[in-house]
């Protein structure tokens, strides 16, 4: 025998139409603009139980009529979107050497985007710059920061419940101290959410790049630091420990940049296959004029034989660490990022390896997203994250 709590006949209409109205919001948000009849047809809702649900969406400030549609048998349909300007998100990239920052609406256009050299010496400064840039944007965007309905930040490290504080974040001097979150919470409220830099570059190459309708990939950032974001079945993995992608741990300590001090503090891998390790490389090689990863790179496009030898042997670590994901995951595509993994020709040296070293060869491509893309996966983590906050609240106003 089924027993039926008190006023739960009469909460069941209500939960109906919260459901409908979710269902529909969604379609809108990823079909819009789009009509009743569309709605009716792709829900399978009756149009008068579509119109309902339009008319409370309508009243809650979450959709709005934006045209009509003519030119095909019978009366004009109206068309129904998401207001754009009913919430605004924030993305921020923290990094070492810059400041990215960029607003979007809730339809996902970028309203400003900003990059910044940053010049703090410590992390609290860095948290003012953050602000500040924040102001800023806010300010080019024509609103008021109370209107921000997600904060995203994109920073090296993960979190760790048990300290509530970062840790792993790498070169960001006393970013992984207790105070430095505690400070961030502060400044942005309880819409902050803070997610790993290259996991944040992995889910926009998964909307805006070549992750786009592939389940499983893997983005390996190549540059400044070193790590992966794992996409499999469809969704982001962060690992028990939030370390899923942490590969510059991996250890490998070999190569003449490698540094047993990095090695140490960042890992092996970080130590044998960064930017800094390839600059070591090239300096113990002889290579002239090598005080950036891009200029020794610059130095073998050019024929200099020596700087192509570093290169070749840089490619070669970061195929044995692709071999390495290949082996555990076997992903379908494997994305190069960063400044070396999206170096001209680095592509195909370490596609050339991995045919020797690999089981079975995945798509390997270059991220075409460029340095934006820690913003880009911000935004579409802080519209994803907004978009749940809102639909939440439907049924609850009006």
């Amino acid at each position: 025998m089924t027993v039926v709590a008190p006023g739960a006949s009469a909460a069941r209409p209500q939960l109906i139409r919260e459901i409908n109205e979710k269902v529909l919001l969604d379609h809108i948000r990823r079909s819009g603009p789009i009509s009743r009849t569309e709605l009716a047809g792709l829900t399978g809702l009756s149009k008068p139980t579509v119109s309902a649900a339009l008319s409370s969406l309508e009243r809650t400030g979450l959709v709005h009529v934006t045209g009509q549609r003519t030119g095909v048998p019978g009366p004009a349909a109206s068309l129904y979107e998401v207001r754009p300007d009913a919430g605004y998100v924030l993305g921020l990239d923290v990094g070492r050497e810059f400041l990215r920052g960029a607003i979007s609406d809730l339809a996902g256009t970028v309203r400003a985007r900003l990059s910044v050299r940053t010049k703090a010496g410590d992390a609290m400064a860095r948290i003012q710059e953050l602000a500040d840039l924040t102001a800023t944007l806010a300010t080019e965007t024509g609103i008021d920061v109370t209107q921000l309905t997600q904060t995203v930040l994109g920073s090296p490290g993960v979190y760790d419940p048990r300290l509530d504080a970062l840790t792993l974040t790498g070169r960001l001097s006393g970013w992984d101290s207790p105070a430095t979150l505690a400070a961030l919470r502060d400044r942005f409220g309880t819409s902050l959410m803070i997610e790993n830099d290259v996991d944040a570059a992995a889910i926009a190459e998964r909307v805006h790049g070549h992750g786009r309708n592939v389940d499983s990939f893997a983005f390996v950032s190549v540059g400044t630091g070193i790590g992966m974001g794992l996409v499999l079945d469809g969704k982001l993995r962060h690992g028990s420990h939030g370390v899923a992608g942490e590969i510059g741990y991996l250890p490998f300590t070999e190569g003449s940049g490698s540094d047993q001090r990095d090695a140490r503090k960042r890992g092996g891998f970080d130590a044998s296959a960064s930017a800094a390790a390839v600059v070591r490389a090239a300096r113990r090689a002889g290579v002239r004029g090598a005080s950036t990863a891009e200029k020794v790179f610059a130095a073998a496009a050019r024929g200099d034989a020596v700087a192509a030898a570093v290169v070749a042997e840089e490619a070669l670590l970061v195929a044995k660490a692709v071999c390495t994901v290949i082996t555990v995951v076997d992903p379908e595509l494997v994305v190069l990022g960063g400044g070396i993994g999206q170096a001209p020709g680095f592509l195909e040296a370490v596609s050339q390896q991995l045919h020797r070293l690999a089981p079975v060869m995945p798509d390997v491509k270059a991220s075409v997203l460029g340095r934006e893309s820690v913003v880009a996966g911000c935004l579409a983590a802080g519209l994803d994250r907004s978009w749940q906050t809102l639909v939440g609240r439907v049924g609850t106003q009006g």
